[in-house]
């Protein structure tokens, strides 16, 4: 399995010359099996979604993304992506759903029904917010719930379950094939984490994983449901992950920031960690396959 990070970074996108080298897209992965170079599984559609015309060769995107929750930073790329938005595409986006028991305000399981997944889309791209709703997107589209029950998608065992966050229903998701295993947790706080998030990321060949915050703005990581550096190391540990990728960068971090931390963590000679750059090309390898080095998409 291969992993193309086309966005790393959290809240808002962070243009610039600070932010050239890590990159500043929001979050978006696509997941590619080794025989093939055109990918039909995308993580998240945050703004680097707009790198998969690249990708593609300028072909129609026909295959599966799934949203682990509905925060701008990871659907803002929905309608800018071309890839998507032509008559040709084909596109099942899976949505969680937006009640949680654990927000103040959420729907009472006594209510009559909830929003479908193309309502509750259509809550943050129709007018006036935006030109165009959900109907407005060519190609052929299915908007579908994520469920917490196994499933084959696009040729890969996907596994999902309600991951800590604020503000809503968060996924974090877990991609099987080929004997190969990924978790991706980009917005997760440990802290107050659950054994459906262990269980996601047990024993996982990859792992990436929010690292929004420093251990000394571990208030405020806190506070918006985050994970702190220290935190994602600590949780990786006791998941027996192993290959931890940090990513979901906070919009602030600069490249010589960042430079700082991979080498304060190469010189700690933890588990095998590094941070999540734009572009890089990630190998899955199993316990018995050499890991070759990360390459650049660009």
């Amino acid at each position: 399995m291969r992993l193309v990070l086309l966005g790393v970074r959290g809240s808002t996108p962070a243009p610039g010359p600070a932010f050239v080298r890590y990159g500043g897209h929001t979050s978006c992965v696509a997941v590619l099996p080794d025989d093939s170079d055109v990918p039909a599984l995308i993580l998240d559609a945050g703004t680097g979604l707009r790198g998969l015309p690249d990708l593609l060769g300028g072909a129609a995107f026909r295959g599966s993304i799934l949203l682990t929750h509905l925060h701008w930073d990871h659907l803002q790329g929905l309608p800018f992506c071309p890839s998507l938005d032509r008559p040709d595409a084909r596109v099942d986006l899976h949505l969680p759903g937006s009640s949680s028991p654990h927000l103040p305000g959420s729907a009472s399981p006594h209510e009559p029904s909830s929003p479908s997944p193309r309502e509750l889309l259509a809550r943050v791209m129709s007018p006036p917010h935006f030109p165009i709703g959900p109907d407005g997107l060519l190609g052929t589209w299915r908007f579908l719930p994520s469920t917490t029950e196994p499933a084959v998608i696009e040729g890969f065992t996907v596994r999902r379950a309600e991951i800590t966050h604020k503000g809503g229903t968060t996924h974090g998701i877990r991609v099987e094939g080929d004997g190969v295993s990924v978790a991706y947790l980009p917005d997760h706080s440990p802290q107050l984490g659950s054994a459906a998030a262990r269980g996601l990321a047990a024993g996982v060949d990859v792992l990436l994983h929010d690292a929004q915050f420093l251990s000394a703005e571990q208030a405020t990581a806190d506070a918006y449901g985050h994970s702190t550096v220290a935190d994602a190391l600590a949780f990786a540990d006791r998941c027996r992950a192993r290959r931890l990728v940090l990513t979901h960068h906070a919009p602030g971090r600069t490249d010589g920031e960042l430079d700082v931390l991979g080498k304060e963590l190469a010189d700690a000679d933890r588990l095998d960690v590094e941070i999540a750059r734009q572009g890089d090309v990630l190998h899955v390898r199993g316990p018995g396959g050499e890991r070759p080095p990360r390459l650049s998409a660009s």
